[in-house]
């Protein structure tokens, strides 16, 4: 008899992809417009740049985000959505949703969320 293999829930990959305190919020920031390293820094409140670097740097490689490089003089670099990533924004905007009601609420109880 075949083994059974468990079922897999598909939030598992989803939050390795986008673990941590601040990937989900760096791709919020990027869904309106490509940004620029500079303007990522401002949206992002207390990262760090050797934060926002390895970020970047791994959601590029996870296929979440392009870098763009301009062959300028001062060099200019930007970060865009790919077409997986804007995906995953569609996907974390209920759960943004969720995380503001679920804030409200925790505030009007007096509680910390």
């Amino acid at each position: 008899m075949a083994k059974r293999r468990p079922r897999v829930c598909g939030i598992g990959p989803a939050f390795a992809v986008i673990g941590g305190k601040w990937k989900a919020v760096i791709l919020w920031e990027m869904q309106a417009a490509p940004r620029r390293f500079g303007e990522l820094k401002r949206l992002v409140p207390g990262i760090s740049e050797k934060m926002l670097i390895q970020q970047l740097r791994e959601l590029t490689a996870d296929g979440l985000v392009s870098r763009n490089a301009f062959p300028e003089v001062p060099p200019r670099v930007e970060y865009s959505l790919t077409r997986l990533g804007a995906s995953l924004n569609v996907a974390l905007g209920p759960l943004a949703d969720w995380g503001e009601r679920y804030e409200k609420r925790a505030q009007a109880k007096g509680a910390e969320p």
